[in-house]
Parts: structure tokens; sequence; C-alpha cells
């Protein structure tokens, strides 16, 4: 069990993934945009930046398990309570996957329903479930249920109108989950291992190459591995645990001034073993290939290598200061895009040259930090989702 204080870095770096996400994800709206920032192809060996984002947030994942595992057993739930938490985030994780996957499948016409209010109800919905709610009694406890049940009833509703496809007979289904139901997945499977193995490194380590194997075999048809993704995002997870054991390790002041070289050492091994198969294996994200998994743990540990000296030895976690909600309210900001897209594109269209080139790249920054300061005003006013 991991037992030093908060590591700072581990929000750092969460915030500046959630920046860097809404950041690549408003680059369709642009043209012009250099192709190494793009999504590579499903068929194509290349690795874009925007598609080591989402393995850099699984990562966090990873290392967020031990401290939260900590934090709730020093608060003596058992494991049934922990388990019990665990099946209900997965859940809820899973739902908003299951609706956002589906979006770009809805049939206009024949559900009579925009894109832009789909987005917008089902964000509703999730807010009024998973909102953070003040501790209260009597009628206030009973307002706040009522709400939640708001949001369920908001949630069939969509369902019940949604019509896809285009011939308008189709229904929502789960196809590949979306970002969210693939945190879910992940998180669900890899957080009971984390709370049943976690007094024993060795096995943690484990199961860290057992997914990597599964990934692997997955890939070289050996067998098929029926969880989503194949191993390859249980494969992010764990390596994001194995950075949490180093941290563990390192009790003295020493050791800690010692761990970026630890992780810069652990970054080159595993992009070397990336590169190595390669021989074997294209770069693809969407593929979700061992290749892919390898290249973006190196950089994971590459890039939380430089976060760490700068946040937790050299105590410079106020420069990051300004994107801090996107570290402590990532849920809150990942969804509020939906609404800002669907109220944008009614009140609003940029002309082109500020959807052009280096003036887009900028534009889609400044877009990813007012996401932010959107973030921030609604924790202010107790709008937050957690789950």
């Amino acid at each position: 069990m991991i037992q030093q204080n908060r590591i700072f870095s581990i929000d750092v770096f969460r915030a500046i993934t959630m920046l860097l996400m809404i950041f690549v994800n408003d680059l369709w709206s642009l043209t012009g945009v250099p192709l190494w920032l793009e999504h590579a192809r499903a068929d194509q060996d290349f690795l874009g930046f925007s598609d080591i984002v989402f393995p850099c947030f699984l990562f966090i994942v990873g290392m967020s398990i031990p401290y939260a595992m900590r934090n709730r057993i020093s608060k003596g739930e058992s494991h049934f309570q922990i388990l019990q938490h665990i099946l209900l985030r997965s859940l809820a994780l899973l739902v908003m996957g299951f609706f956002t996957v589906n979006i770009s499948d809805l049939n206009v016409a024949a559900s009579g329903l925009s894109r832009g209010g789909f987005q917008i109800i089902m964000v509703a919905g999730f807010f009024l479930i998973w909102n953070v709610y003040p501790k209260a009694e009597d009628w206030k406890k009973f307002l706040f249920a009522g709400l939640q049940l708001v949001g369920v009833i908001l949630l069939i509703l969509l369902v019940y109108l949604f019509k896809g496809g285009r011939d308008g007979a189709g229904q929502m289904t789960p196809q590949w989950w979306g970002i969210l139901g693939l945190i879910g997945w992940t998180y669900l499977i890899s957080a009971p291992i984390y709370l049943f193995a976690r007094k024993s490194p060795a096995m943690l380590l484990f199961f860290w190459f057992l997914f990597t194997i599964l990934n692997i075999a997955d890939h070289a048809q050996w067998f098929h591995t029926p969880i989503p993704g194949g191993g390859a995002f249980q494969g992010f997870a764990f390596a994001g645990i194995a950075a949490s054991l180093l941290i563990d390790r390192a009790t003295s002041l020493e050791r800690r001034q010692k761990l970026p070289l630890v992780f810069i050492g652990s970054a080159v091994l595993l992009v070397i073993a990336g590169f190595i198969l390669r021989y074997f294996f294209i770069i693809s994200k969407i593929q979700a290939t061992p290749t892919w998994v390898f290249l973006c743990n190196g950089i994971a540990f590459g890039f939380f290598a430089l976060i760490y000296f700068v946040v937790d030895l050299k105590g410079k976690a106020n420069w990051f200061g300004l994107i801090k909600p996107a570290g402590t309210s990532t849920l809150t900001c990942y969804l509020i895009p939906y609404v800002y897209y669907s109220l944008a594109i009614y009140a609003f269209t940029l002309p082109l040259f500020l959807k052009t080139g280096v003036v887009g790249l900028l534009k889609s920054f400044i877009y990813a930090m007012i996401i932010i300061g959107i973030t921030a005003i609604l924790g202010k006013i107790k709008i937050k989702l957690k789950i």
C-alpha cells in the first residue's frame, strides 16, 4: 500500500492530460492542421500526438488507484464496500460511454431530435444523477433524490427517442463504448485486482505482464482476448500502478531525487521495446496494438518524470494553478464541450482564418482554457460531477 502523502504531480499530470484531450478533440474544427498532431488512421503505421493523450489518461487512472484505495481503507471501508464503489463508478462510466458513443449515429430526421439537443439533454441527465450534492436532511434530501430521478428519466427518454442509422431504424448500442466507457472497463478490471494484490508488488507486476501478453497474443492471433482493447487499456493502467510502486519505494529524500532518472530509464526501455515490436505490429491506436501500448507507456513515464521533477521536487505546483480544475474536476471538464459545441453552433460561426493553421491551433488552445475556466466557475457554485 502506498505510504507517502499526496503526490501533487499526479493531479498536475491529470490536468495537463485533460487540457490536451480537450485541445485535440477540437482539431476537427480546423483546417491545415499538421499531420503529426492528428489521430492516425486505423491501418496507418503512425503515432500522432492525438494518439498519445488517451493512453496518458489511462496511465494516470492506474497511478491514482493505489491512493484512492489507501484513502478508503484508512476510513475503515471493507473490501465489500470498496468493491461496491468500484462497481458503481464503473457502471456510471459505462452508461456515459454508452450515450456518448451513439451521438454520431443519431438520425436527426427520424428521431426528431438534433444532435445538439441530444447532447444537452444527455449532459443534463449526467449532472442531475452524478452531481456532488451537499449533505442534507429532511426535505433537501428528498429534493436531491428527486433531481437524480429526473436525470434518470431524461436518459430513459433519450433511449426511447433515439433512432439511428441512415434508415432511422437503428437503436442505441454499446459499439466500442466510447472513451468514458473504455475508462470504465479499465477501472472495473484493474481496481479489484489492485485491491486484492496490493500487498504484493511482484503480483501487481505480474498482472502488468499478463495484460501485455494478452494484448500481444490477441494481435498475433494466438487467441482472442474478450476484454475491450485486448488487454491494452489495462496495460496502461498497470503501468501507472507500477509508477506508483516506484514512488512508494522512494522513502528517503535521496531516493525521491533519483526518481525522475528511474522514470526516464523505464521510459527508454519501454520505447526500445516498442520499436522492436514494430517489426511485428504496426503502431495503431484504433487497433490498440502492442507497439502503440509500449511506445505510449514509455512517453507517459518520460512525461511524468518531468512533471514529478518540476512539481514535487522543485515545488512548482503553483505554475499549473490555472488548469487545476481540469485535474480535480476531470469528468466535469470532459463533458462541458458537449454542451459548448451544441450551443456555439447556434450562437456564432468563427471566420475561416481563426480556424486555419497556427491561428486555428491557438484558437483550439484558448477554447480548451475556456472549458477549464467554465469548470472552475461551475465548481464554485457547487456543480461538479463525482462518481
